[in-house]
């Protein structure tokens, strides 16, 4: 009863487009849901992602699950996830992603899935990492374990999303990897929500592949598409 009557007064609307949900709706409606530009990459070996790195660090494989425009529907779902604490969104596109990610982990020995982390300060500002509920949903569907402390931001920079990569590579020592013995040897999964240029990921995969004996693969919510 209560929640029908906050219902009526705030009445929930879907994050992609703005229309009101139905009953059965949650999150996103259904034409948005049907609507989301998949990229496929976990079927492409060779695939947009992979090949930003190619030759400048060796990963095991790469993954987005959407394209990401200046416009559109996951541009408003991003927007929401990061800025406006709508954190339940991370947690239905981890449960949707799992699923289609679930042959190629399981092929891969994947050990543990590694948020790219915020610095405290940030952290403390937003109060939330906008990866967190896709990678504890990714955990939990694919029964790999989350390590939110192995991975830390050692520097706090302005935000990076209107920075170009040649400005990014000056930032040395951004990231590091605080290991222990029982860290080596493990195949990583880093994740991040947005990658443009994939310098940010660069550093992140780094400071792993110092870990002896590590790999890294890697996956984003979404892949900037020009």
């Amino acid at each position: 009863m209560l929640k029908n009557l906050i219902n009526l007064i705030y009445p929930q609307t879907c994050f992609g487009c703005k229309n009101l949900l139905l009953k059965n709706e949650k999150t996103l409606c259904s034409d948005c849901l049907h609507e989301l530009p998949k990229t496929y990459h976990h079927n492409i070996f060779e695939n947009d992602l992979t090949k930003k790195f190619y030759g400048i660090i060796p990963i095991e494989f790469g993954a987005s699950f959407l394209y990401f425009k200046s416009y559109g529907i996951v541009k408003e779902i991003i927007h929401n996830l990061k800025y406006r604490d709508k954190q339940e969104i991370g947690t239905l596109l981890g449960n949707l992603y799992a699923y289609e990610l679930k042959e190629v982990i399981e092929q891969n020995n994947i050990t543990e899935i590694i948020p790219v982390p915020l610095h405290p300060k940030r952290l403390k500002k937003r109060g939330y990492n906008q990866v967190t509920t896709f990678c504890v949903s990714l955990s939990e569907n694919l029964n790999i374990p989350l390590n939110e402390s192995l991975l830390v931001r050692n520097l706090y920079t302005e935000t990076q999303t209107h920075k170009d990569k040649v400005a990014r590579q000056y930032q040395t020592n951004l990231f590091e990897a605080r290991f222990s013995e029982q860290d080596c040897g493990k195949h990583f999964l880093l994740v991040d929500d947005v990658i443009t240029t994939g310098a940010t990921l660069e550093k992140c995969a780094n400071a792993l592949l110092k870990i002896p004996n590590s790999k890294v693969s890697i996956v984003t919510i979404a892949f900037t598409q020009s």
